[in-house]
């Protein structure tokens, strides 16, 4: 593996389908602002409740993206 410098960052998916797609919603939304993501591990899982059903389902998730080198 190339030496390199990585930043991790948390960020918060939200979805009323699933976690899956809390997940990807939140990797998708932070790839339009963000270059170069490269990890996502899920911190934390949790829903959402309202008159005893689940309303949404959101995930916390940590990424990590590479800092440029500047070469």
């Amino acid at each position: 593996m190339a030496d390199g410098v990585y930043r991790v960052t948390e960020v918060i998916g939200v979805s009323n389908e699933s976690w899956e797609a809390a997940a990807r919603s939140a990797v998708e939304t932070a790839a339009k602002t963000v270059r170069d993501l490269r990890i996502a591990e899920v911190v934390r899982e949790d829903v959402t409740i309202a008159d005893g059903r689940v309303e949404s389902y959101r995930v916390r998730l940590s990424i990590s993206f590479k800092y440029e080198s500047g070469d």
